[in-house]
């Protein structure tokens, strides 16, 4: 029998985060008088969000053990009309296993910042930001209403503009959280809208009673003169939002660039919290997404590219963050794709594994960065197991678990998106099948490239031409050149802990969490319209079998051969890669420009905007408003008045002789009337 949990425990879950935040950003900055130092600092933000994580895996054990649910409202802030504002907490699932991905990451994250930004001024700022962006995201994702889901929305969006831009006396800092904002106001305009649509239909803000309506909605026409349904012009908004946050093409442009800031927030933006937003709110939408197939080919679609487009631009990567930014986002493809076939529960459960050995690969980067003295290019370095053991180690099985190596935890998640696709009848589920599958060679190719480069061959950090400059994104003034080393307890006790989960997560849970109760009340699927879940479920036969069957699977021997190409490659016959890029010159300018997005963007959508804005201002504010409208009613008023004043003389003699011709002429009319 279900039981309901307390109101009081959950409320202190993201209030634990916002008090260290508070604390740490008032009183360990210039701005509340630096009354508390660094150790204080980071010591009340790591508790409030390890208080957080201790609470949420409380709960997920209530919900998944003893079945216990939560919907109710916290706090009303008004009523308009018949329209609630509130601030409610929907605690099911989805919301159980978000929230514990969110602050054991976030754990990881804190504790690892302790020895990433030792050395940096705004240790304590830092510290205040990261426990900040996780209240923020714990908000959204316990959210059972729009608003607080736009609250918690827009928040994280704000500290990821604070995070990226950290370092704000750096310009590539300043215009890389500039990019990100912006491209993220473009997708949260279509989220707003979205929004709105219900309220205005469903005449609702609470999830519950909006997808209670969703029948009706689905029946209604958008009008306008078009023959759209409402519903998918409703969740197509809904997902433009998505294809914002959660970096989708062609709005996935700001999240490579957001490499500018510390390696830590790399990983809580990029692993568990801002850009999988947007998969968990497609699937906690999926009894509107499921009334409409053109919104989910659309869904599916733009997944399948950002999948596949996406993977290839990390093949080129030099810089050892942008390889695992871009590996991010074609992951993201990966989910949005498996919410496209209606396999929402497969997208969260990547979402999850996903988070953990994303987060593992962004804090071992890190890690090779302080161990380089902060060199970023893996061109320069090799051999760097020699002397980093832990972090080649817990990186090696981040690798192996991204591939999808069969008992590791990226494989029980991706092989499923995989199959999901296959089942799928929807209009592009070629297109998306060839994008996932061709997407495991390209991924294991990438990966093991930088592995390869970074953990094995010859040592080349001492061949570095800007080792004595201080290059890099996370350089804090260590130019000399120095053997690499292995990093203190506080960044490598966190990749351990992470490299756990990495490996054997996708092995325990992935019969509760796709075959299961666990997502049963949180996840809607149609059965009879999209039937992936139901051909997965007749194939799964437990997480033995299926691994062991995996090694006989195509997706298997396209991550081998990508892993067997990396190494010859880039270890054996080091020659070859410069051979391939002289042979295909124009494919790599196009790869190396990014498709020429970033072009089109500033060149295109940016100038036309300044040269819009300029017209409306030279034209429509200084020529009509201030020319025509207020400077030319003064003009004319001023002519009105020079006329007048020829008029007006002040002399008697001149008035007497106006009175007169306008008498004769008033006699000269009425004769002529009634001649």
């Amino acid at each position: 029998m279900s039981q309901t949990l307390n109101a009081t425990t959950l409320l202190a879950v993201p209030l634990a985060p916002l008090v260290g935040a508070a604390l740490a950003g008032i009183f360990g900055t210039t701005f509340g008088g630096n009354w508390i130092g660094r150790r204080l600092s980071h010591t009340l933000c790591i508790l409030g969000v390890f208080i957080a994580f201790v609470l949420s895996a409380m709960t997920l054990k209530s919900v998944a053990v003893d079945g216990a649910r939560f919907n109710q409202t916290i706090y009303e802030w008004m009523v308009v009309g018949g329209l609630k504002m509130e601030v409610g907490f929907l605690v099911d699932g989805l919301t159980a296993m978000m929230m514990c991905v969110v602050t054991f990451v976030s754990l990881m994250v804190h504790i690892y910042t302790i020895g990433y930004m030792e050395e940096d001024d705004g240790y304590n700022r830092f510290f205040a930001y990261i426990s900040l962006f996780t209240f923020s995201m714990l908000m959204l994702v316990m959210s059972n209403n729009f608003l607080q889901l736009f609250f918690g929305w827009e928040a994280v969006g704000l500290v990821s503009y604070l995070l990226i831009g950290f370092w704000y006396t750096r310009p590539t800092a300043v215009f890389a959280n500039l990019k990100a904002f912006l491209v993220n106001r473009v997708g949260d305009f279509g989220f707003i809208l979205g929004i709105g649509l219900i309220a205005a239909y469903a005449g609702t803000l609470s999830y519950n009673e909006a997808f209670a309506k969703a029948g009706e909605l689905a029946k209604l026409n958008f009008g306008y003169g078009t023959d759209w349904m409402l519903i998918t012009v409703i969740c197509i908004c809904l997902f433009i939002g998505a294809m914002g946050k959660s970096a989708q093409f062609p709005l996935h442009v700001w999240l490579p660039d957001s490499m500018e800031g510390p390696t830590p927030i790399s990983a809580l933006i990029h692993a568990a919290t801002m850009v999988t937003a947007g998969i968990f709110m497609v699937a906690r939408m999926s009894p509107l997404f499921e009334l409409s197939d053109v919104a989910l080919s659309f869904v599916m679609t733009i997944g399948a590219i950002t999948a596949l487009f996406m993977g290839f631009l990390g093949i080129i990567q030099n810089d050892i963050k942008r390889v695992v930014a871009y590996s991010t986002l074609s992951q993201l493809g990966y989910m949005t794709v498996a919410l496209g076939v209606s396999a929402y529960s497969v997208a969260v459960f990547h979402l999850m594994t996903h988070a953990f050995f994303k987060a593992l690969l962004f804090l071992g980067a890190g890690s090779v960065i302080i161990g380089m003295h902060h060199n970023q290019d893996i061109r320069w370095m090799g051999n760097v197991r020699k002397y980093m053991p832990i972090t080649w180690i817990t990186s090696l099985l981040g690798s192996l678990a991204l591939i999808g190596t069969p008992f590791f935890s990226g494989f029980y998640s991706k092989d499923s998106i995989i199959e999901a696709v296959h089942f799928s009848k929807l209009p592009g589920h070629s297109f998306a099948y060839f994008a996932v599958v061709a997407g495991v060679f390209i991924t294991a190719f990438y990966s093991f490239r930088m592995y390869f480069l970074v953990f094995h061959g010859k040592e080349r950090f001492d061949q570095n031409p800007d080792a004595h400059h201080g290059h890099g994104h996370d350089a804090h003034g260590h130019g000399e050149h120095h053997e690499p080393h292995e990093t203190p307890w506080v960044v490598t006790v966190p990749l351990l802990l992470l490299a756990l989960p990495s490996v054997v997560i996708g092995f325990l849970t992935i019969q509760p969490m796709l075959f299961g109760d666990l997502l049963k009340d949180s996840i809607f699927v149609d059965p009879a319209k999209h039937g992936a879940m139901a051909g997965l479920a007749q194939m799964f036969h437990g997480p033995v079998q299926m691994a062991l069957h995996g090694f006989t699977t195509a997706p298997f021997w396209l991550a081998l051969a990508g892993v067997v190409a990396a190494w010859y490659m880039y270890l054996v016959n080091p020659a070859l890669p410069a051979a391939i890029k002289r042979m295909f010159q124009p494919v790599y300018t196009v790869l190396e420009n990014k498709y020429y997005m970033d072009w089109f963007n500033e060149q295109v959508i940016a100038r036309g905007a300044r040269l819009l804005g300029r017209g409306l201002w030279k034209g429509g504010d200084e020529g009509v408003i201030d020319g025509a409208l207020v400077n030319g009613s003064a003009r004319a008023v001023g002519w009105i008045a020079g006329i007048v004043r020829w008029v007006q003389t002040g002399y008697i003699y001149h008035y007497a002789f106006a009175m007169i011709i306008g008498v004769f002429v008033l006699m000269t009319w009425f004769v002529w009337l009634n001649r």
